[in-house]
């Protein structure tokens, strides 16, 4: 009997924020705060007392990266391998395109705060539960959005009981896996790369994996971390 049950909790994930409710959840990197509705993204950026200058991201696989974001053939090749052929998460940042169709049931308050200046945020291969979620989200037309379940600048949060209360009081849902896989001390989420001109605009986990593949097979040199990366 398997110890998670990811098809189920995922839609009870899924059936939340699509009734505009908010859900906290594990993944690997951290804890998730995420809604889909604008009243649901309003309040989450209030409970964490996030400034609008700050947009939420989105869970994605690989397929909603390539029908939402527009890259190179590099940067496409760049997050395949660090996410599939080295199963490491990944936070990427490109221009999107706003007709895509995982899309087109947002309000323009939900897309408002989930993109900047042209562009969005995807978190890729972050755990089981994301992954799971990911795939539903494509298949229901409803994306996930949200960001790290603290208070603005307070850190990531690794265990659910340690999820601010601020956030966790308002949260409709949560699903408690433990401990996050890569919790660490320093409190830092995904690495997040820039795929224009491959900026690095977040050390996080795995950086130094992720930065080992970019130079090792794609002549790509990351800009050093400012403090040691965590792994694990």
């Amino acid at each position: 009997m398997p110890v998670l049950n990811l098809d189920d909790d995922a839609k009870k994930v899924m059936e939340t924020i699509e009734g505009g409710g908010i859900a906290v959840l594990q993944l690997d990197v951290a804890y998730l705060v995420c809604g889909n509705k604008a009243d649901a993204i309003a309040r989450i950026f209030e409970a964490k007392g996030r400034t609008f200058e700050k947009p939420n991201g989105m869970l994605a696989n690989f397929e909603i990266f390539e029908q939402l974001l527009i890259t190179s053939d590099k940067a496409k090749d760049v997050t395949r391998a660090v996410t599939q052929d080295f199963d490491l998460p990944l936070s990427v940042v490109a221009p999107f395109r706003p007709d895509a169709p995982i899309l087109a049931g947002l309000e323009p308050f939900a897309i408002e705060r989930s993109t900047k200046a042209g562009t969005q945020d995807i978190l890729l291969n972050a755990g089981p539960l994301a992954n799971k979620l990911a795939e539903m989200s494509l298949e229901r037309g409803t994306p996930v959005l949200g960001s790290s379940a603290n208070r603005s600048e307070t850190g990531s949060k690794f265990r659910a009981e340690d999820v601010d209360p601020e956030v966790r009081d308002a949260a409709d849902l949560i699903i408690d896996y433990g401990l996050c896989r890569y919790h660490n001390p320093i409190g830092t989420s995904s690495t997040i790369i820039d795929l224009a001109n491959f900026e690095v605009l977040r050390w996080g986990v795995c950086f130094d994996q992720i930065a080992d593949i970019l130079q090792r097979f794609f002549d790509i040199e990351l800009a050093p971390s400012p403090h040691q990366s965590t792994a694990a």
